[in-house]
């Protein structure tokens, strides 16, 4: 991924709290800036509960934010309305992380693709929708004698698939694919991310791609973001980061990763992180990981890591480097 591409999407501090009682306050996201690229895959890794859902679905407008500032194709995401809106949710759309839940159970495999074609006004008569319904069934491997049928007559990765084939539907530029896999079969996991990579390749589109399994987001990622507990804890070229994890907690995920080769397995060291994550209500004070971290010392108590260029295009944020 070259970095003469333009900037399709900026995210720049971006913070998204919920108030969750008296004087508690869940801070999801908290202060959170990267870059995409046009045509690249930025995969937005991290423990269940570190934010990166909230963060992907406040970055695309479908959650409000509390601070901070989206950009995309340099327009402010969070002020858009009326036209300018209605185009934005055909340029940007979301796979999400259960086909058994985003799919609307009492219609029809046609309807559910086509439900952003009427929306948007993209054919002029019901030829041309069954025709396009048709041409998306078979971009995704499923065929068209499955526009008739109810989405409880298939299996997880062909729900998956419609899923795909809907937001593809009104031919957007940028998809958010909200752990697109952690629902499905191991057996099926690599059919669906190769299938995102094919057409990526194809049409051209620039993914959000959040997911806490790194093998899976190494295979499709250009650039690779590690979220702690709300805030960024590395950034950098998918190949650097899988070669060279400078972060603690990076080096603790990538430690869990079962390498195919069962010499090199038997001899590595895997990372064991002592205690728990925090509550993102009421976060502890200066860096977030340092309860955690075998390397914390007193400057981690007092004063938050901010993310920095250590490298040419390596980020990280850690009082280390």
């Amino acid at each position: 991924m070259s970095d003469n591409k333009k900037i399709i999407m900026e995210v720049s501090n971006l913070k998204k709290h919920f108030n969750v009682g008296k004087n508690a306050v869940l801070k999801a996201v908290d202060d959170v800036s990267f870059i995409i690229r046009e045509g690249e895959t930025l995969g937005l890794v991290g423990e269940s509960g570190c934010g990166k859902t909230t963060c992907g679905r406040t970055a695309i407008g479908m959650y409000n934010k509390t601070e901070g500032q989206v950009l995309y194709k340099g327009k402010d995401v969070h002020s858009l309305k009326g036209k300018e809106k209605k185009a934005f949710s055909k340029e940007v759309q979301i796979i999400f992380q259960d086909p058994y839940a985003s799919l609307n159970p009492r219609m029809t495999v046609s309807d559910i693709i086509a439900e952003g074609i009427d929306i948007h006004g993209l054919v002029a008569n019901s030829k041309e929708r069954i025709e396009k319904v048709n041409e998306l069934l078979s971009l995704v491997g499923l065929n068209k004698e499955h526009a008739s049928r109810f989405v409880h007559e298939f299996s997880g990765g062909q729900r998956q698939r419609i899923g795909i084939a809907r937001a593809l539907a009104v031919e957007p530029n940028f998809i958010m694919c909200d752990e697109p896999i952690s629902a499905l079969d191991v057996s099926i996991q690599a059919q669906v991310v190769n299938l995102l990579i094919k057409l990526q390749r194809e049409m051209g589109l620039t993914y959000l791609f959040i997911a806490h399994d790194l093998s899976m987001v190494k295979h499709i990622s250009d650039r690779v973001a590690v979220m702690y507990l709300g805030t960024m804890a590395e950034l950098t070229t998918s190949g650097e980061l899988y070669k060279n994890p400078l972060h603690p907690y990076t080096q603790a995920l990538l430690s869990a990763i079962p390498i195919p080769d069962p010499k090199i397995e038997r001899t590595r060291k895997r990372i064991m992180l002592e205690g728990d994550v925090p509550s993102p209500i009421n976060p502890p004070e200066g860096c977030r990981f340092r309860g955690r971290c075998k390397y914390a010392k007193d400057i981690c108590k007092e004063q938050r890591p901010i993310l920095k260029e250590v490298a040419p295009g390596h980020f990280v944020a850690c009082h280390l480097y």
